[in-house]
């Protein structure tokens, strides 16, 4: 399936590992020109250089904490410049603490909420107008499959990414008929380093995976390919959709 993206400029945040990673890779392997961003350096510069090897795309980097709006703007003006305004923009960002609502306090709540809301609800409406002017754009939030079944211990990541939904949602509605589309994958448990920490006192991965009907972890790229259609131009009529990549792991019907 040809999924019209060669030469589209994307912008993949949180690359340097994990999902973030395996969505550039994919989109790189489309022919997208990718820019890429996390706040380590050394990550993000090997991350580049892997996805270069294996696609011979264009994959430039960026060291950016996404809390940082001056920061973002620097990137953008950037990508901008050297290649044209974000036309994908896959929004990710590290996942809050786990915690109870008597084990965390306020500067916890403001990471959260920063890191997961605001900053992604930022992102997007940065790259907004290049969008609008072209006429075309899409943009895609990984958040968790806790917006659909809110996870106990994840109190942080189930209250931000929930209020990132409802922005998603809305925005999508709002800029539907512009030709752009907004879209949401809920990744499950993922063999990822994020679940690893999550999960430090389970050596087995197979009691990670036990309540999963696929008894198995999902793979970085699985949910990569689904964030590639969502970015293509076959995906022209899906938005503001919250599609779950979990191995049946949600038991909502909706």
């Amino acid at each position: 399936m040809d999924f019209g993206i060669e030469n589209k400029v994307a912008l993949v945040q949180g690359a340097s590992s994990g999902l973030g990673y395996a969505a550039a890779l994919e989109l790189a392997r489309e022919g997208c020109r990718v820019a890429i961003c996390s706040r380590n350096e050394k990550r993000i510069y090997r991350a580049a250089n892997l996805i270069k090897s294996e696609t011979k795309a264009s994959v430039t980097p960026f060291v950016c904490d996404l809390a940082d709006a001056t920061a973002r703007t620097r990137m953008l003006e950037i990508i901008n410049s050297v290649w044209g305004p974000v036309e994908i923009l896959v929004a990710n960002n590290g996942g809050p603490i786990s915690g109870y609502f008597d084990t965390l306090d306020e500067t916890h709540w403001n990471s959260a909420l920063q890191n997961n809301l605001i900053a992604m609800k930022d992102s997007a409406l940065e790259v907004l107008p290049g969008m609008q002017e072209q006429g075309w754009g899409r943009i895609v939030f990984i958040t968790s499959v806790s917006v659909k079944q809110p996870i106990e211990s994840l109190i942080l990541s189930n209250t931000a990414r929930a209020g990132l939904t409802g922005f998603a949602k809305t925005l999508s509605a709002q800029v539907a008929e512009m030709g752009i589309t907004v879209n949401m994958v809920l990744p499950g448990i993922h063999d990822t380093e994020r679940v690893k920490e999550l999960h430090s006192d389970l050596a087995d991965p197979a009691l990670i995976a036990k309540d999963i009907p696929m008894k198995r972890l999902g793979q970085p790229e699985e949910l990569a390919a689904v964030i590639a259609f969502l970015a293509s131009t076959r995906s022209s009529y899906v938005t503001g959709q919250s599609i779950v990549v979990d191995g049946g792991l949600v038991k909502s019907l909706f």
